[in-house]
């Protein structure tokens, strides 16, 4: 099992970002490079919870969204085509006297079959630096979004 730990601070309130991180509906993947439009499927949803499968590239899993509150927001494996046990992952959204969010997301990735197991080992050993790109990058994207203007690509 595969544990990562993420921190970025933004401009986004926790509303805002949570606001984010649950809009299901087409261009997700602008907001999340690992979550393309063709696997998103919405099972149910209702205030403060989602039940929805997403992935990209031959990678998906169903997530239990729970967002009921604002602070803390956890999402659960619940099916997966390579990950299973305790993965997941959890926002931790902490607001600043200077109107800025510090968000702590801790990433648990365990593998149920060998693709998984072998793509766990991976996330242990380089997880912090591509997800954290990629998560740097949905936070950019997800202020962008707030401030209706469009990201800048990370030199």
């Amino acid at each position: 099992m595969s544990t990562i730990h993420l921190k970025e601070t933004t401009t986004s309130t926790p509303e805002q970002f949570i606001a984010g991180l649950t809009d299901f509906g087409p261009g997700r993947s602008k907001l999340f490079g690992n979550s393309a439009d063709g696997y998103l499927e919405v099972h149910s949803q209702s205030p403060g919870h989602a039940d929805v499968t997403e992935g990209s590239s031959g990678i998906w899993e169903r997530l239990d969204y729970d967002w009921t509150d604002p602070h803390h927001v956890v999402l659960t494996t619940t099916d997966s085509n390579i990950w299973g046990g305790g993965s997941g992952h959890t926002y931790t959204l902490t607001p600043r006297p200077d109107g800025r969010t510090d968000i702590d997301a801790v990433i648990v990735r365990e593998g149920k079959n060998a693709k998984g197991r072998l793509l766990g080992i991976l996330v242990g050993l380089a997880g912090s630096r591509l997800l954290g790109k990629g998560f740097a990058n949905t936070v950019k994207a997800i202020e962008a979004r707030t401030n209706g203007t469009t990201p800048t690509d990370p030199a």
